[in-house]
């Protein structure tokens, strides 16, 4: 009973009780409903087996033969799309990054030069290693060890040097050239010694007569064969200026951003990087590559890539790279993604296409096809990512070490400098260094000459110059010491700067304050410096500043140093301190919301902010060097437009 029941139940759910699946096909080659055909599902699969290699040989073919596709290889133009390529940063958008020429030129010149030695005056050819660069706009692996930027420790590093008062005073360029070593001896000339005359009186009639008549006549141009030109028609002047060029009329581009549309400089990520370098002379490949951002691992992967496709593993002279560097997934810096060598054909003057190799996203190097065809330079440049740009304190030395200048030198150039500029801050598109320093004589030590920063349209120049003492240091054209008596950021590691001078919301009252000075974020702890020498007028607690050190400096200056956890040993009013001792701890005493250093001067009573006064020079030249300073400049500005030795140009820049 129950058994029928449930097979009614069935019945009318659908289900009917029919004959088993089957193989067996009896009424012609047609299979019925409970029939299965072989045939037909070995024709189904192989359809499908079809269809998926087909789509698999048509991807393999479109990648052109790659088995692992990323990003990375999207960057590397393996594929070479042009609209994907970092040439094309013309177009306005939101996605492309408008970029710039950074330029690098290192060149060796030559002068004789005069100098005094064990008493006799000697006269030899001296090379000089001239350094024209745009600053770095990317971090590499070349400063992965660079020291922490310490504005405080810098002072040790500008301190002046001494040497033997008895070598003589500066060495000077000699008018002549001279082979080897020459000793000179300087006599008076006798009273009676009458020297012939090189200029015959008419002679000298005629240029007079000649100069007043083509500056002050009233047309006519210059006489024939001379190139004075007209006091009112200058020859460096034409149409140029008065806006037309050849090709039609140029202008002023208006209405241009020069940043991206959705980023700002402090919030945008680092952006890649082409460099095209040019091998001046002969040398090893990983010896570019390592002054050139690739780290030891990098460099050798790379040479090891491109070791069976090269003839040599020297580049020869003339070869240039073709370098881009990406951001990488680990860190901050950027990292090779690709290199493409080029080397000129003998035949001509063009360069041929030699090897590519690339980044996977697995970490090592392969062979590449050649990036998209560009036209090369004359300079070695290198584009400029103006959203990811580098603070000035790192650019210095990213651009110092590959150009090989030795740290100590870069530590003295960096903080020359610290006194007048806030090297925290990134630099822009277009800042450059210059830099004249001795080649490396045989206990490998140069001397550094001269160094130029141009910051924007700021110019910051030094020169060395040593006094009849044997005092050497370092002056700007109106003789004065790059360093201020007193420092900006007195404090280890200069602190993060979380708070500017002038008005603001307090962040504790809620009301709108005068901040009377700068607030350095650092750990708590961390030593704080006396800003300059001078006298403690207080060490105490004070209302809302907390533990509280005053120092009173020479012409009205004062320093105050807030929200202290504890002051130095030993500290009191009265006492006498030098720049750079340690007078107390960072910490968050008064009215404070986390630890850091209220810094504050004052001139005259009247608070200023610190980071913008004016502050006066440390040292300035005395008056009876002027002459032998002026004629330092001079020469050191011959030196820096001289042409270079073609014979010793540095190679691989």
């Amino acid at each position: 009973m129950q058994r029928n029941r449930t097979a009614a139940l069935l019945k009318a759910s659908g289900f009917e009780d029919a004959p088993a699946l089957t193989v067996q096909s009896t009424d012609g080659e047609i299979p019925h409903g409970r029939e299965l055909s072989f045939a037909w599902l070995t024709g189904t699969v192989m359809t499908g087996l079809t269809s998926v290699m087909l789509m698999a040989a048509a991807l393999y073919v479109s990648f052109q033969g790659q088995d692992t596709f990323s990003t990375a290889y999207e960057a590397l133009q393996i594929i070479t799309n042009p609209a994907q390529t970092t040439a094309d940063s013309g177009a306005k958008g939101d996605r492309v990054r408008p970029i710039v020429r950074a330029k690098s030129e290192l060149e060796i010149v030559e002068a004789s030069i005069k100098e005094t030695v064990d008493g006799r005056d000697m006269i030899r050819k001296q090379p000089f290693v001239r350094i024209r660069a745009t600053l770095a706009t990317a971090a590499t692996s070349l400063t992965d060890d660079i020291p922490p930027y310490d504005p405080v420790k810098m002072l040790e590093a500008t301190q002046s040097t001494q040497t033997d008062p008895e070598e003589g005073a500066n060495p000077t360029i000699y008018g002549a050239d001279v082979e080897g070593e020459v000793s000179i001896k300087s006599a008076a000339m006798p009273v009676t010694l009458v020297p012939p005359r090189a200029i015959s009186d008419q002679a000298a009639a005629d240029f007079v007569q000649g100069t007043v008549d083509n500056l002050f006549g009233d047309g006519g141009g210059p006489a024939p064969g001379s190139d004075t030109a007209l006091a009112y028609a200058p020859s460096d002047t034409g149409v140029y200026e008065l806006g037309i060029v050849e090709g039609g009329v140029s202008g002023v581009a208006e209405n241009v951003t020069v940043m991206p549309q959705t980023k700002t400089a402090e919030s945008a990520g680092q952006g890649r990087q082409e460099k095209f370098v040019t091998i001046r002379d002969s040398a090893p490949l990983t010896e570019a590559l390592l002054r050139n951002g690739f780290t030891e691992q990098t460099a050798e992967m790379m040479s090891g890539t491109l070791r069976n496709v090269l003839p040599t593993m020297t580049m020869p002279s003339g070869a240039r790279l073709r370098m881009l560097f990406g951001p990488s997934r680990a860190t901050d810096k950027l990292i090779p993604y690709r290199m493409s060598i080029y080397f000129p054909d003998p035949s001509g003057s063009e360069l041929k296409h030699a090897a590519t190799a690339a980044l996977t996203d697995r970490g090592s190097y392969v062979l590449g096809l050649a990036p998209t065809e560009t036209a090369f330079p004359v300079e070695d440049v290198e584009s400029t990512d103006v959203a990811a740009l580098p603070t000035i304190y790192r650019a210095i030395w990213e651009t110092a070490r590959k150009h090989d200048v030795d740290d100590k030198t870069t530590q003295r150039i960096v903080a020359m400098f610290a006194y007048d500029i806030d090297l925290t801050k990134k630099i822009s598109a277009g800042d450059s260094i210059e830099i004249l320093q001795t080649e490396n004589d045989a206990k490998d030590r140069s001397e550094l000459l001269y160094v130029a920063l141009k910051l924007g349209t700021n110019l910051r120049e030094l020169y060395r110059f040593r006094t009849d003492d044997g005092t050497i240091d370092y002056f700007d054209p109106d003789g004065e010491t790059g360093k201020r008596f007193l420092t900006r950021r007195p404090i280890q590691g200069g602190g993060r700067l979380s708070s500017r001078f002038g008005y603001r919301v307090h962040p504790i009252f809620h009301t709108r304050r005068l901040h009377t000075g700068v607030d350095l974020a650092a750990p708590r702890g961390t030593p704080i410096y006396a800003s300059g020498d001078g006298i403690v007028e207080r060490v105490g607690w004070v209302s809302g500043y907390g533990k509280k050190v005053e120092i009173e400096h020479v012409n009205g200056f004062e320093t105050g140093y807030g929200h202290m956890s504890r002051f130095a040993d030993g500290l009191k009013p009265g006492m006498r301190v030098r720049q750079g001792q340690v007078i107390g701890y960072v910490g968050s005493t008064g009215n404070s919301t986390g630890n850091h250093l209220h810094f504050e001067i004052k001139v005259n009573g009247r608070v200023v902010d610190p980071l913008s006064v004016k502050l006066p020079r440390d040292k300035s030249l005395p008056a009876q060097y002027d002459q032998a300073f002026k004629q330092t400049i001079e020469q050191i500005r011959d030196l820096m437009q001289r042409d270079a030795a073609p014979m010793t140009v540095a190679s691989a820049q």
